[in-house]
């Protein structure tokens, strides 16, 4: 190695690094073999087939002992269910099946309540995508609306109590389920579709056909047994053969079980299980399957877009020949241009819901044909649900990117969306190299993650402190259709987001790769952090930043005092390195503007720079370009020291490791080279067994990380990271570690290292991996339990199925089902003067000999206690006092007067008062019915020529009248004397009425 300096009588550019005279070569340890022995042919040729090896003293190994797994924690779901979530009897939560756990949402507020899963321990598998107990089907127990049942590709059957969040039963037929239903009409059973692998080739010779079975499982096990323990069923009958179900359901009535697989609706009527199933042809491959809640009709999408109803459920489908296929009378409904994803009628029957890749949900007019639009939903459409319960009807779309969205059918507009980190749908079928690297940042002055979103023009924030997505920043604004035909639209992609130390600023790289139709783009877009509304806005766009080649890095300065010195390299495919610092301009109204211009543009021997890095104090610029590493002066842009090694030939990056920057760490893909720039020689260099994909250095201690390209693990078989941590006193590394995925992108934890205590090197980081799951992993782990991520009973679910009764309708919710909360006094308001009487109290707890005469302690005491009057109030009460002669009614203090001593305490409403309550609704109620007999009629007298209506004992003309009661005459009973007081109408009216009425 060498380091070549630029000080010297002639200028830098007069010297070429070549004519600049090495330093002394670092002592080598001494090793095993001879170095100087020269080897053969046969020699040289095995050695260039095996992996690099390092020295004896150096060499280390993931497979051996010392290794262990470091710590990890996903942030996101494993995987998007495609099944429909489902609703409680009233509404208020709605199930979502995510791999092997089911988790119950609130409608509310989109909270989870709990999770529910089939480990004994209550644990999750991040990987519940790679798990084979996926649930695939759900449904409510027929027989009890507060049971769910599920079943999984293990071929379990389940019965959940979701209110006390327990296991009920499980019970295995040993074959995947892929579909399962039930009717009120068959208890105790449930009718399930499973899946049976064949050696048959498909039509195309491309793989292998799906065959399926339906059968009919009853729940009543062989032996006695609850919760974990797995049972056999005491009865399973098959139904009739099939392709792969996709849709299984029995009709409203319960008299016909339909199933839809392949080309094929597969119809069978209950009354006759023997006969089998009748097969009905469809010219496109089903994809999906709703029945109409009232009717004997079936609706059906296939993989073209189009939605048929079919008529075939009738007397004729009991008589027909085995194995004879039929034409059923169907009605085409067609507007998607890709598959039909779900459908689901509404509860009145009048309309249809679809949905699909195109992002939009259609609802239907089933009478007229007529549609209507609910367009960019975020996402493809992967199930529709529709709320039954509740006080307005509402749409649930589940989408591909882990949202659910909920749609109003009174304005059909989405009214709110619940979402965790929305992930990218195409993240499952993409392989592990198709992206080398994922946009993420860390936001110091949120602590929240800059992750990419579902769309990979878009960009998301999360806040990993609570576990809430806070907003998303669409980067590229983009026409998000889905694709053209069958050929996907290339649509911009965010590259690379980072941010300044400040947190102020961010930079964002996103391009487009040209086509025969299209010139390519790139974007250097930076973006200003508005404190007052919490959002990012753009500040500055620059359009090809270089030229038409592609920004292999971006970097910030670091922060320093003045904020206009803050600057910002990028280097690019064009061979140059750009700086780019903040301008001001002050405007003609006043107004001072900030924007972003290029400073300088800088070269090396026409070599492509790869990375480009700064000192912890921002007053180096490393650049990592061709064979070697440029250190330059940021103020100057003058070459200080061009680093080169025979050993590292082709470094990828370089980093300053530990806070005061006397470190450079430059990597290739198999060697590690650490440089002491004091000294101006080399640490120590290491050869790898693993490719080095990325190192991290510690923000803080002089500590980094090498994470190396994953490994296909051939005992896990899935992919594994080797990760070693380094000081630099050492080329051992002091720590080895794996995690079981590979890696696009990592950073440090946004609250992880600031939070370790000083000398204590902890690494606490968050990556995103191959799969665009993101997750933290490290030392200290301190990822907070998320709400309801285990099973948790439901508080209140008693009251589910129960409808709002028509008291509560007119007065609103009951005290006894919502009691209102009772107010706190606010503490901060109280905390000096209780603090202060509990110092005087104190003062109590000596002896009583010991204590002073209670008369020297009386006034001291009260003064604590009692707050003095000010002199505004004083005033106050003079003038209340003046103006308590002249009116008696105003006398008192006035509303200005009050001296509120703390807050009014809200009314408990107990059980007496609401017995009183109901005693008064039914004596209003029967003295209503009475009104007619017991009215009577008063003697008005005449004022001033007029009638008006007065109480009995009225004052007119200032004069107090009474008016006398009537009395009973001699011989007539007092009970009555109200009818002795009617008029002719009246009397005719009390004659028509019944004796039990006018009693």
């Amino acid at each position: 190695m060498s380091a070549m300096t630029a000080s010297g009588s002639k200028p830098l550019t007069s010297r070429q690094p070549h004519n600049i005279p090495l330093p002394p070569s670092p002592e080598k340890p001494t090793s095993h073999h001879n170095s100087k022995k020269r080897k053969t042919g046969k020699e040289k040729k095995e050695e260039s087939n095996t992996p690099p090896q390092h020295r004896v003293g150096d060499e280390w190994d993931h497979s051996i002992a010392g290794t262990q797994t470091w710590q990890w924690a996903s942030l996101t779901d494993s995987s998007v269910g495609k099944h429909p979530p489902i609703f409680t009897k009233d509404g208020s939560y709605f199930f979502a099946f995510v791999g092997s756990s089911i988790k119950i949402h609130s409608c509310a507020t989109g909270r989870v309540v709990s999770t529910l899963t089939s480990r004994p321990d209550g644990s999750q598998s991040v990987m519940n995508a790679d798990s084979s107990d996926v649930i695939t089907s759900a449904i409510l127990n027929p027989k009890n609306p507060y049971q769910l049942i599920t079943g999984s590709l293990e071929g379990y059957i389940r019965i959940w109590d979701f209110l006390d969040a327990s296991l009920l039963q499980t019970i295995s037929i040993e074959q995947p389920i892929f579909n399962l239903c039930a009717h009120e009409n068959f208890p105790d059973y449930v009718f399930v579709a499973v899946a049976k692998r064949t050696e048959k080739l498909n039509s195309n010779g491309r793989g292998k056909e799906a065959n399926g079975v339906v059968l009919r499982v009853s729940l009543k096990p062989r032996s006695a047994a609850t919760g974990h323990k797995v049972q056999t069923s005491s009865e399973i009958t098959s139904i009739g053969k099939t392709r792969a179900v996709v849709g299984l359901s029995f009709s409203p009535s319960g008299g016909w079980l339909v199933a839809v697989a392949g080309h094929k609706a597969y119809v069978a009527p209950t009354s006759s299980f023997k006969t089998g199933f009748t097969k009905f042809v469809s010219p496109e491959a089903l994809t999906c399957l709703a029945f109409h809640p009232s009717e004997d009709y079936f609706a059906t999408g296939d993989d073209k877009g189009n939605i048929r109803l079919w008529y075939c459920l009738n007397e004729q489908v009991a008589a027909h020949a085995v194995g004879v296929e039929k034409r059923a009378q169907t009605t085409t409904l067609h507007w998607h241009a890709h598959a039909v994803s779900s459908i689901a009628f509404t509860p009145n029957g009048a309309y249809l819901l679809s949905g699909g890749e195109e992002s939009v949900l259609v609802v239907w007019q089933l009478h007229t044909g007529k549609k209507e639009f609910v367009p960019r939903v975020g996402a493809s459409i992967n199930a529709i649900a529709v709320a039954k319960g509740g006080q307005s009807e509402e749409y649930l779309l589940g989408l591909a990117d882990a949202t659910f969205a909920f749609v109003s059918a009174a304005t059909l507009k989405i009214s709110r969306s619940y979402s965790r980190i929305k992930l990218d749908p195409e993240a499952s079928h993409r392989d592990l190299f198709t992206f080398s690297s994922a946009p993420l940042a860390v936001h110091s002055s949120t602590a929240t993650l800059i992750l990419p979103s579902s769309h990979s023009s878009s960009l998301q924030i999360y806040a990993p402190s609570t576990s809430t997505l806070i907003s998303e920043l669409e980067v590229s604004p983009t026409n998000r259709v889905s694709r053209r035909d069958e050929a996907p639209i290339e649509s911009s992609r965010v590259e690379c987001a980072i941010t300044s130390s400040s947190g102020e600023w961010m930079a964002t790289i996103d391009s487009r790769e040209g086509d025969e139709a299209f010139r390519g783009e790139v974007y250097l877009k930076i973006w200003c952090w508005n404190t007052r509304t919490g959002f990012w806005i753009l500040n500055t766009r620059i359009n090809r930043p270089h030229g038409l080649e592609r920004v292999t890095s971006v970097a910030f300065s670091p922060e320093v005092k003045d904020r206009l010195a803050l600057q910002l390299v990028t280097t690019g495919g064009d061979k140059a390195v750009k700086i780019w610092r903040l301008r001001t301009t002050t405007a003609k109204t006043g107004d001072v503007e900030e924007s972003w211009v290029a400073r300088s543009t800088l070269g090396f021997r026409s070599e492509l720079p790869r990375h480009a890095s700064w000192s912890p104090d921002g007053s180096l610029l490393c650049i990592t370009m061709g064979s070697c590493v440029n250190l330059y002066d940021s103020a100057s842009n003058v070459l200080r020291r061009v680093l080169t090694s025979p050993n590292c030939k082709a470094p990828t990056s370089a980093q300053f490791v530990g806070r005061s920057g006397r470190y450079l760490a430059v990597v290739s893909v198999w060697d590690i080279v650490l440089w002491d720039l004091p000294a101006q020689s080399v640490r120590w260099h290491l050869k790898n067994p693993w490719p080095i994909d990325k190192i991290l250095c510690h923000p803080r201690d002089d500590t980094f990380a090498l994470l190396h390209s994953p490994s296909i693990s051939p005992r896990l078989k899935h992919h594994t990271t080797p990760i070693a941590l380094f000081r630099p006193l050492s080329s051992l590394p002091y720590k080895k570690c794996t995690v079981p995925f590979g890696f696009l992108n990592v950073a440090w934890h946004p609250t992880s290292w600031s939070a370790s205590p000083l000398g204590v090197s902890s690494f606490s980081l968050v990556g995103i991996t191959n799969k665009y799951s993101v997750v933290l992993f490290g030392d200290d782990i301190s990822a907070p339990a998320a709400e309801g991520s285990r099973a948790n009973a439901i508080v209140g679910g008693a009251t589910l199925g129960q409808r709002q009764t028509l008291f509560q309708d007119i007065f609103g919710a009951s005290a006894f089902i919502h009691p209102s909360p009772i107010p706190k006094v606010d503490s901060n308001s109280m905390s000096v003067d209780m603090s202060r009487a509990s110092n005087d109290t104190a003062a109590l707890d000596a002896p009583a000999y010991l204590m002073p005469p209670i008369e020297s302690l009386f006034a001291p005491l009260m003064d604590s206690f009692l707050k003095p009057r000010s002199k505004h109030q004083e005033t106050h009460n003079v003038r209340g006092n003046e103006q308590q002669g002249e009116d008696i009614e105003m006398a008192g203090q006035s509303d200005d007067e009050l001296v509120i001593i703390g807050e009014r305490r809200e009314r408990v409403v107990d059980q007496k008062e609401m017995d009183m309550f109901v005693e008064l609704f039914q004596q209003t109620k029967v003295s209503s019915n009475q009104t007619a007999v017991s009215k009577v009629h008063e003697v008005v007298p005449q004022v001033n020529g007029k009638h008006h209506t007065a109480p009995s004992n009225s004052e007119v003309n200032g004069v107090k009248r009474h008016i006398p009661t009537p009395q009973p005459s001699p011989g007539v009973p007092a009970k009555d004397i109200h009818a002795s007081s009617l008029t002719p109408n009246d009397k005719k009216t009390q004659k028509r009425r019944r004796p039990s009425e006018s009693s």
